[in-house]
């Protein structure tokens, strides 16, 4: 081993191994510094990216269209602070696909950019796409009229005539797409429209068959829609519902409504299918006497009316009521002659009376007389008829139609 350290051939051969190998340590610490470098700058330099700058297109807009261009790109700036900074955030730049000396077919092109100054160097993401390129198509379409929230209109409104200013637009593309074109339309909101809407501005939107929407070129954009509301209207009769069962003493001589008819509003599909409408259930088993009552009116579903949304119900009563102990009176007795009842012994007896029920609720029974005529009677027992007197506005009963009484000499 001495030996060999000896040799100057060795050293010179170690020499230069510890040469090579030193070199290329160095330029590998060089690569990877440049390479950290655009990462993480040196002192004095930046890197800035901006998102979302919009891509123009360069091509003859007469004669054709393209597809397959982003809407957006990422640009990322590189170079000294002073000149990344104001440059990424005025965006004084434009970034752009150049297509003017292309024809028509698909073709691979890169993104371009110009206002950069010269001292930054630009990345723009992604570098290059596919487009293709057709000839431009134009051709008129008639709009149609689409309503949305027409279930938040308040009930009883409609859509009467529509039209829209003007009623078509020109659509321009490629041929291609131009047939795709399903149908084209505006969207008209209804939410909680009572007057007509008058020339309102609506976007115009295009349609595949599938209910996609079209990127195309519309002209105009924006159309002014105009729509008739309809109240439509008609007077049906009011009906009065009843629920329970009067009390015993009573029976219903009547029950009207003050309105006979009412004005509904609803649209004509509903409209057709209403004959009447009826008030809420008045429950019978309340009514103890008569007079009016107020009812709401029981609407379908869809329906409105005018106020009030009641009516007043005059209902009238008949009642029954029997008055007990009603003494009988004997008239035109003989001079000298005596009676005595057989039947009834008491000498009295029950009416029954029925009438209006103000009228009845109001009598007492010194109001009646059950009266006998004992004129012309001879000794002996007789069956002598019984006359009521009772007022003229109700019907009176009594318990007997006759007496039976002994006829004697005083």
């Amino acid at each position: 081993m001495d030996n060999w350290f000896k040799s100057r051939w060795f050293v010179r051969a170690i020499s230069l191994a510890f040469a090579v190998a030193l070199y290329v340590f160095v330029q590998v610490e060089i690569d990877q510094y440049q390479n950290d470098s655009r990462v993480f700058p040196s002192s004095g330099s930046d890197v800035q990216t901006v998102d979302n700058v919009p891509v123009n297109i360069r091509i003859d807009e007469e004669n054709y269209v393209v597809s397959g261009v982003p809407e957006v790109a990422s640009v990322t700036l590189e170079g000294t602070t002073g000149s990344v900074t104001p440059a990424a955030r005025q965006q004084n730049f434009d970034i752009f696909v150049d297509l003017e000396d292309l024809e028509a077919g698909t073709h691979t092109v890169t993104l371009e950019h110009t206002g950069v100054s010269d001292e930054l160097n630009v990345y723009i993401e992604p570098k290059t796409i596919e487009v293709t390129i057709e000839e431009r198509s134009s051709e008129d379409f008639d709009i149609a009229v689409d309503y949305i929230n027409m279930d938040q209109m308040p009930d009883g409104y409609e859509v009467g005539n529509t039209e829209t200013s003007p009623g078509q637009v020109t659509i321009t593309s490629s041929k291609d797409v131009i047939d795709q074109i399903a149908i084209v339309k505006v969207f008209v909101d209804m939410a909680g429209i009572t007057e007509p809407i008058d020339n309102r501005e609506v976007p115009v939107k295009v349609y595949d068959a599938g209910g996609n929407e079209l990127n195309v070129r519309i002209e105009p954009e924006t159309v002014d829609a105009s729509v008739d509301i309809d109240n439509p209207s008609k007077s049906v009769p009011v009906s009065v519902a009843t629920t329970g069962e009067l009390a015993e003493a009573y029976s219903l001589s009547s029950m009207e409504p003050g309105t006979e008819e009412a004005e509904i509003f609803a649209t004509n599909d509903v409209l057709q299918g209403i004959e009447e409408v009826s008030t809420e259930e008045i429950d019978l088993s309340d009514v103890t006497e008569s007079g009016a009552v107020e009812a709401g009116l029981n609407l379908p579903e869809g329906v409105s009316i005018a106020d009030p949304e009641s009516v007043e119900v005059m209902i009238e009563l008949e009642q029954t009521r029997t008055f007990e102990s009603v003494p009988i009176e004997v008239e035109n007795l003989g001079d000298g002659q005596e009676i005595s009842f057989v039947e009834p012994e008491n000498e009295e007896m029950a009416i029954t009376v029925t009438g209006n029920q103000e009228d009845v609720s109001s009598l007492s029974a010194e109001d009646f007389r059950a009266v006998i005529d004992a004129e012309g009677l001879s000794e002996g027992q007789h069956d002598i008829p019984l006359t009521i007197e009772s007022p003229d506005s109700v019907e009176a009963e009594g318990e007997f139609e006759q007496v039976t009484a002994e006829i004697s000499s005083g």
